[in-house]
């Protein structure tokens, strides 16, 4: 009884330490997670590419493709075959005839379909790189445009709680002063009304942030974080090359052209099924007692012409390969075109900020000089609010135009097919 009693207690401490150290793994693998938070655009592009289908099979088709290429460079187009085949009359005469056939097939390239075939297999091992390439490049404009939607909602949420507490100031400054009867009750009423308009207006731009930041953990699959401003604009790319052809865009649909192209002379070249070459050696007998006589046999098989299933494979490559050529003109052109817009797009948000920031200036001048007139008796209430309105704007233009110039700049490195730095 005691010894059982012993084994019960054991097995609850166990049961008990277990269950602890299952908790603090869990803790401390909540707690890894959550300071594993993306900071600036790159950690956020990088977390969103992790989880892309394309990334996750990437390696899997890698291994396809050289397969792929290996299987090009074999000697035989298809694996050899075995063949076996036994003849004998035990079922309707029995006179003891038999024959026992093994051979061997093996496949034979056509002309010039094992380079084509090689030079196919590479093609689409390059064609697989670049795609991929060209995938993360359409990620990344994405992931900026995310990226700078939650800084704008960022922005319009601090501008609408500064807002908020001059207004607040405001209000009670005017309240102390109706109390003392120097205002009216009116004027409490609208300084009141300047605060409820600035709340809705927070709880506006809080509920635009909130969308804007759940649209960001969807794509990176956790939320950045946010007291990190560190890296906020990319690099400028000035001093880039204005070349279209190191685009991955377009060089991904050179690789697809090349793919067709290469499709097209390998279909050209497969014409008829491929030949097969055969090697096979018989035994047989006629009746019992016989000698059982060996022969040997070598035979080839060549199929005839395809005709109009080839002519319509030929054909069929061939139109791939005119318009993927003709995809490729119009994308060198569409990228040179977005390239300038967005260079001049950069040169304007360059301009509009400094015009902001000289607005921004200036309105928080007049901010101070309206707000000592207004303590001292010398401006009424509606000017003072409306003073205050006009300080408030110029300071969300000035920090909005901010991140427009950064947004800017991101779209012409986006333009440049350069990825998030």
């Amino acid at each position: 009884m005691h010894r059982r009693t012993r084994a019960t207690a054991w097995l609850a401490r166990s049961a008990a330490a277990a269950a602890w150290a299952t908790c603090a793994w869990t803790a401390q693998a909540q707690t890894n997670t959550m300071g594993a938070e993306p900071a600036n655009l790159k950690q956020v592009f990088e977390a969103a590419w992790a989880r892309q289908p394309e990334a996750l099979a990437l390696q899997a088709r890698r291994d396809a493709a050289r397969a792929q290429q290996q299987a090009a460079r074999s000697w035989t187009p298809e694996p050899a075959a075995l063949e076996l085949s036994n003849k004998t009359d035990r079922l309707n005469r029995n006179q003891g005839a038999r024959e026992l056939e093994v051979g061997i097939a093996v496949p034979i390239w056509l002309p010039g379909e094992r380079s084509r075939s090689a030079a196919l297999a590479d093609a689409e091992g390059t064609a697989l790189e670049s795609r991929a390439s060209a995938a993360r490049l359409r990620l990344a404009a994405t992931v900026r445009d995310a990226w700078w939607q939650w800084f704008r909602a960022r922005i319009e949420t601090d501008s609408a709680r500064d807002q908020l507490d001059n207004t607040r100031r405001i209000a009670a400054d005017v309240s102390k002063r109706t109390r003392a009867g120097d205002l009216a009750r009116a004027d409490q009423h609208q300084a009141d009304g300047a605060v409820a308009a600035a709340e809705s207006s927070l709880a506006q731009a809080t509920a635009s942030l909130a969308a804007a930041q759940q649209q960001l953990r969807f794509i990176a699959g956790s939320s950045p974080a946010v007291g990190s401003d560190s890296g906020l604009a990319e690099p400028d790319p000035g001093g880039e090359p204005a070349e279209v052809e190191g685009h991955a865009a377009v060089q991904a649909l050179k690789d697809r052209a090349s793919v067709a192209e290469r499709t097209a002379a390998l279909t050209s070249a497969q014409s008829r099924a491929n030949p097969e070459l055969t090697l096979a050696t018989t035994r047989e007998r006629g009746v019992f007692g016989e000698i059982s006589q060996q022969t040997i046999t070598l035979g080839v098989r060549i199929p005839f012409g395809g005709g109009p299933r080839h002519d319509a494979r030929t054909a069929k490559a061939r139109a791939e390969a005119t318009e993927v050529q003709a995809e490729l003109a119009l994308e060198r052109e569409r990228l040179a075109a977005e390239r300038e817009a967005a260079r001049v797009r950069v040169e304007a948000a360059r301009t509009q900020l400094a015009s902001a920031e000289r607005r921004a200036q200036l309105a928080r001048e007049s901010r101070g000089f309206f707000d000592r007139s207004f303590r001292l008796g010398e401006t009424d209430l509606p000017t003072r609010l409306r003073i205050e309105a006009e300080a408030a704007e110029a300071e969300r233009q000035a920090a909005r135009t901010r991140i427009e110039l950064a947004a800017a700049i991101s779209a012409w490195r986006q333009a440049l097919g350069l990825l998030p730095q």
